[in-house]
C-alpha cells in the first residue's frame, strides 16, 4: 500500500508538471501570435498604402502614354522620363513568411487563408511587373504606337491585381 502512495504521488507531481509545462507553453504561444499580428498588420498596412500612393503615378503613366501614343517622336524612354518610369508598390508579408514556415498551427483558417491569398496574389503582381519589364527594357526606345498600347495594357492589368491585392490586405487588417 505504501508502495502505491509513492506511485501516485509521483504521477501526480509529473501531471502537476505536464500541466504548467503545457500552461506556459501556451502563454509563449499566445504572446508570440499576439506580437505576430501586431507586426503583420503594420507590414498590411505599410502596403496598403503603398498601393494608394503608386496607383495615381501608375495612372499618370496610362495616360501619359495614351497622350503620346500616336506620336513617332516621343520613345517609350521619353515618356518614362516624363512620368518618373514604372512606380510598383512594395508588399510586406515577412511576418507571415516567418509564422508559416514555424508555428502555422496556432493561427486559425481563416487568417492563414487570407494571407495566402495575399501571398498569392504578390506573387502574381511581382510576375506581371516582371513581364512588363522584360518588355520594356529591349523597347525603350521604341516610338510605335502598338507598344505603347502594350504597355498601357499591362499597367491596367498590374492595376487590377493591386486593386484585388488591396482588397484582400483591407479584410485581412479587418480581422
Amino acid at each position: 500500500m505504501e508502495f502505491f502512495k509513492e506511485i501516485l504521488t509521483i504521477i501526480v507531481g509529473i501531471l502537476i508538471a505536464l500541466y504548467i509545462n503545457n500552461w506556459n507553453e501556451d502563454r509563449k504561444d499566445a504572446k508570440y501570435i499576439n506580437k505576430i499580428f501586431v507586426s503583420m498588420d503594420k507590414e498590411l498596412k505599410e502596403s496598403n498604402d503603398d498601393i494608394k500612393k503608386k496607383m495615381p503615378q501608375q495612372q499618370t503613366l496610362i495616360d501619359t502614354l495614351g497622350f503620346y501614343k500616336k506620336n513617332d517622336s516621343i520613345s517609350i524612354f521619353d515618356v518614362m522620363m516624363k512620368v518618373n518610369g514604372v512606380q510598383i508598390p512594395q508588399i510586406r508579408i515577412s511576418s507571415w513568411k516567418a509564422i508559416s514556415s514555424s508555428k502555422i498551427e496556432l493561427l486559425e483558417y481563416e487568417r492563414v487563408s487570407a494571407l495566402a491569398n495575399i501571398e498569392e496574389q504578390k506573387e502574381l503582381l511581382l510576375s506581371k511587373t516582371q513581364y512588363l519589364m522584360n518588355f520594356l527594357y529591349p523597347n525603350i526606345k521604341d516610338t510605335s504606337f502598338d507598344k505603347k498600347e502594350l504597355i498601357m495594357f499591362m499597367m491596367k492589368d498590374i492595376m487590377v491585381t493591386e486593386r484585388d491585392l488591396q482588397k484582400e490586405i483591407e479584410m485581412a487588417i479587418q480581422d
